[in-house]
């Protein structure tokens, strides 16, 4: 579960914001929009970002998935030489020689942790991590560069210190020694998953679910059903690489040090049957569609994400999507929502996503506190808040206000009638 997230000095973040899963007070759909942690906390299922292009909100994403990926991978003997993957807000120049921070706020296993660090491109400038096994929270260790202070609650880390390079994280050295603490932090972030809406992986997730069983085929069938794409069966079919092939590219990779990905040894085709029927509209047979080839691009997204999106309500998962919109209509966004935002998730998975489709901006799909905007400055920097942060009626229109520019977070357009005039002119001499 997901409670905070805060970010500094990274890309287009300047000062510290925090995007917040924790709930507010207001009484709004309490019973199947949010769930409680030990009676004590309130959490949401799910939270929607809205901003302009350009305005930050991928880059608070990217701010997340930066955090996992150093996290999974800086202690790796192939980050030795590398620096540290992160940029700095680079239109100040108070900013672009500090360090970038960043810092997570989650529970596992009913336990709430705080971790985060602070980060150059080539060093750790500091690193903490605190948790609350029951009221109080209790340090496990703090870091500023090379020096530590280990309490005996992360016994696990005593010694680590010296094998901990200037640019890895300790956390993840620990890790790699097998500490128990710091094994539930890594297991914790395999659960926090952050996508693209166009990401081939995600039909992968989708094709492996498929394949588990036939009670999860049937309900990835009855999805695409419910979703009425008319679709009567699916089917996979695994085929094999040629084997001269995947040979070429191992010898790629041996001469290219710096290529780390696997390839593949086969490639899956995934089939849609469709019903035929005869000119008296009997039905005749079924009719074989390939995904990649004979689908619209709307039905790869939607097949592509029911993958992740059933795997994170199965196992009770954090998921970021960006660009949830793109190529779906909006009725199949606002089934998603509902997958999350139901009584039916059990598991208190929980759904973040970006968008620029307003038709689900409203009081009848979300609480206030689940809606958040991002906003440039005019330095360039992003601004973090949240609808629950403005005074307004129960019975405000929500997107029709958003629209008006009454929350901010809309592209301030300017007069265009001189792109027109140079069109018009251009006609006129014949260009």
């Amino acid at each position: 579960m997901l409670l905070e997230f805060s970010v500094a000095n990274f890309l287009s973040f300047k000062d510290p914001v925090t995007f917040s899963m924790i709930a507010s007070n207001k009484k709004e759909y309490t019973d199947t929009h949010t769930f409680k942690f030990n009676d004590k906390i309130s959490l949401l299922k799910s939270s929607v970002l809205y901003g302009a292009n350009a305005s930050g909100k991928s880059n608070l994403f990217a701010a997340m998935f930066a955090m996992k990926d150093l996290i999974k991978n800086s202690a790796k003997n192939m980050m030795a030489e590398e620096s540290i993957g992160v940029e700095p807000f680079r239109l100040n120049t108070s900013t672009v020689n500090e360090p970038s921070s960043f810092e997570i706020i989650f529970i596992y296993k009913n336990i709430k942790y705080r971790y985060g660090f602070q980060v150059t491109t080539s060093e750790v400038v500091s690193e903490w991590l605190f948790y609350t096994p029951n009221i109080r929270e209790v340090k496990l260790f703090e870091r500023e560069k090379t020096e530590y202070s280990i309490t005996k609650h992360f016994k696990e880390s005593i010694g680590l210190e010296e094998k901990t390079r200037n640019n890895a994280l300790f956390i993840s050295v620990v890790a790699q020694f097998n500490g128990e603490i710091s094994n539930k932090i890594l297991n914790w972030f395999n659960r926090f998953n952050i996508i693209n809406n166009n990401d081939k992986n995600n039909q992968r997730i989708t094709n492996l679910l498929l394949k588990s069983n036939e009670k999860m085929k049937k309900t990835i069938l009855q999805c695409l059903q419910i979703a009425d794409l008319r679709i009567d069966n699916v089917e996979i079919v695994d085929n094999d690489i040629p084997s001269e092939v995947v040979n070429t590219f191992e010898l790629f990779k041996e001469n290219n040090k710096k290529v780390h990905f696997e390839f593949p040894t086969n490639v899956t085709d995934v089939n849609f049957f469709y019903k035929k029927y005869n000119e008296y509209g009997e039905f005749v047979s079924h009719e074989k569609f390939d995904l990649d080839v004979n689908e619209s691009k709307g039905t790869k997204i939607l097949y592509s994400l029911l993958g992740p999106i059933l795997d994170t309500l199965l196992s009770g998962k954090v998921l970021l999507i960006d660009e949830l919109d793109s190529s779906l209509h909006p009725l199949l966004i606002f089934f998603i929502i509902k997958l999350f935002q139901s009584k039916s998730n059990s598991k208190n998975a929980q759904l973040i996503f970006t968008t620029h489709d307003t038709n689900i901006l409203s009081n009848k799909v979300f609480r206030r506190d689940q809606i958040w905007f991002t906003e440039k400055d005019h330095f360039g920097a992003t601004d973090l808040y949240s609808l629950v942060e403005y005074k307004i009626r129960k019975d405000a229109t929500f997107n029709k206000d958003y629209l008006l520019g009454k929350y901010g977070a809309i592209p301030f357009i300017g007069n265009f009638d001189f792109v027109l005039d140079e069109i018009e002119a251009s006609e006129q001499n014949g260009e």
